[in-house]
């Protein structure tokens, strides 16, 4: 499915690139995120359960793994809500003082950029009447898609107009994310004098979570993208840091402690989704969301400590979290491209699995391409130019 994105859902580049990203684990997370999102939207055009795979491995688990990509877009969401409030607490020292045009100026820096690539591309994708790309539907048009992405409001468009070619349809996250970061500096200036205040603002939308999902009748688009259900999860991971902020040096017993709890309870929702849905419907979400914000919690705390785990064998997994951004936009013209060529090949379905693995692999290559060539060089231009660049990195 889809961002968090953080950029989503996704640090700074720039400083990714300083080597200022100190936490290997909440990088492991989302790479782990990603990787979801890239099986799903393969999963969707070469099913796992109905490769060879399904003679070793139960198919129960397959499909686990093939549609779980609305979940990680969640945990993209709590993810990016823990580490921007985390560095804009470590930039300015106090979440009242983040001063609305430096901070709008730093998330420009960040996803704008990329943003305008990938729309450009999509456009001449369609334009050129690309296979998988071309937009037909009767009620839709480029123009108005493009209008929807810049405008922050794609989730809405596609609600009323229908999906979107995949390409287009992960900028959904974005809408709902950079709107929620939009509100967010105001919020903070308005209601930052009374941390209690603050707090309880956003505990109140992040336990609205399961409700408003449930409020949403009779669309099924809108049920998965509508602003609030992922904006309480962005609160979810802002009120995480502000409570990391709060408790600096916790027990060393309770920094692994929550990474197994967070563990258990995300795993639960992942490959034990449907009982827990049927058991508590729309709530499996701020349980997924919740497990995710502890696991945050527990990794933020155990890079703190005396000893931090370096995770060096996952290095790959968090690579693709700190090309989460990029990956995230890009990773469906591999996708397409890849499933294009198994087609063309005529390949048979029983080795279908194999096609995973180049589409895996050139998404986290055209990912650190643009990064290295282009997302990063850009951000350090717009924070020079706009005079973003002194501010000290996370």
């Amino acid at each position: 499915m889809s961002s968090v994105i953080d950029r989503a859902i996704t640090p700074s580049s720039a400083d990714n690139a300083a080597g200022t990203d100190r936490n290997s684990g909440i990088d492991a997370l989302r790479g782990m995120s990603i990787l979801f999102v890239i099986l799903n939207h393969v999963g969707i055009r070469i099913p796992l359960a109905k490769t060879a795979l399904a003679t070793l491995i139960p198919a129960w688990l397959l499909q686990r793994m093939n549609y779980n990509g609305y979940e990680a877009v969640f945990i993209f969401f709590v993810i990016s809500g823990f580490l921007i409030t985390r560095r804009s607490q470590e930039r300015w020292g106090d979440l009242r003082y983040m001063p609305p045009r430096k901070f709008y100026l730093l998330r420009a820096a960040r996803i704008v950029p990329c943003l305008l690539l990938v729309i450009a591309l999509l456009s001449l994708s369609h334009l050129l009447a690309v296979p998988n790309f071309v937009i037909d539907k009767p009620e839709q048009s480029l123009p108005a898609a493009i209008t929807s992405a810049l405008g922050l409001y794609l989730n809405w468009y596609e609600s009323l107009t229908g999906y979107l070619p995949g390409g287009w349809d992960v900028l959904w996250s974005l809408s709902i994310e950079e709107v929620f970061y939009i509100v967010f500096p105001l919020v903070c200036l308005t209601l930052g004098r009374s941390r209690w205040l603050l707090a309880l603002s956003l505990g109140v939308l992040a336990l609205s979570l399961p409700f408003t999902r449930a409020a949403i009748v009779g669309n099924e688009i809108w049920l998965e993208k509508a602003y609030l259900p992922g904006m309480s999860a962005i609160a979810i991971g802002v009120l995480t840091a502000m409570f990391a902020a709060r408790f600096p040096s916790p027990k060393s017993w309770l920094a692994p402690l929550l990474c197994v709890v967070g563990i258990a309870g995300i795993g639960t929702v992942l490959f034990a989704g449907s009982a827990i849905w049927h058991l508590i419907q729309d709530g499996a979400v701020l349980l997924l969301c919740v497990s995710a914000a502890i696991l945050v919690l527990g990794l933020h705390w155990q890079a703190a400590s005396a000893s931090p785990w370096q995770l060096r064998w996952l290095g790959w997994l968090r690579s693709c979290g700190r090309l989460s951004y990029e990956i995230y936009l890009f990773h469906m013209f591999c996708v397409f491209g890849v499933i294009g060529i198994a087609h063309a090949s005529g390949f048979s379905v029983e080795w279908g699995f194999i096609w995973y693995v180049p589409a895996l692999g050139l998404s986290w290559l055209l990912g650190w391409m643009v990064a290295r060539g282009f997302s990063v060089p850009c951000e350090r231009w717009v924070r020079r130019r706009f005079g973003t660049s002194t501010i000290a990195p996370s």
